[in-house]
């Protein structure tokens, strides 16, 4: 799956490539992609926002998968650790990974007008941290970047208020 980045794209193609990844994935690893972790995994993934337990619940409640907040915290430890969503710590809130199946270090562009996240991906060992580890003897195995700003969108309708 490519990242949608900010811009238009095919929404559909973007939501069931994903899903299809995510199918594979479990069936090739012998995972239960239940129909309330394929479901959160769906929700996260159409709405290319980072969302929290209580944003899904209801959600989860309409469609008869559980009202309690266990139902979704479950669901999206799954979804986590099996590397299909990611915790955006500054939001303590969950997104779909835009990179399921692929072995990265994710980084986050969270647009702190309309909320929206992206994320791309950094290299470990590259860049001011990479140079700074390396010269303190210490190997990174994980990095995650959240950085805050403002979206082309939101950019676009700050500049034209």
């Amino acid at each position: 799956m490519t990242n949608p980045g900010f811009e238009e794209h095919d929404h559909d193609a973007c939501v069931s490539g994903a899903l299809s990844v995510a199918e594979a994935h479990c069936a090739e690893r012998g995972l239960k992609l239940t129909p309330t972790r394929r479901r959160v995994l769906e929700i996260l993934l159409s709405q290319h926002r980072a969302m929290g337990a209580y944003d899904l619940l209801p959600i989860l409640a309409n469609e008869g998968l559980g009202s309690q907040p266990p139902v979704a915290y479950r669901a999206l430890e799954f979804l986590v650790t099996n590397g299909f969503a990611h915790k955006v710590e500054k939001l303590s809130a969950y997104v779909a990974c835009s990179y399921s199946g692929q072995n990265h270090s994710p980084a986050f562009m969270i647009c702190r007008q309309c909320a929206a996240v992206v994320e791309t991906t950094t290299a470990r060992d590259a860049g001011a941290l990479g140079r700074a580890a390396k010269s303190a003897g210490f190997t990174i195995e994980t990095a995650v970047v959240e950085a805050e700003g403002l979206c082309p969108a939101c950019q676009t309708e700050g500049a034209n208020a």
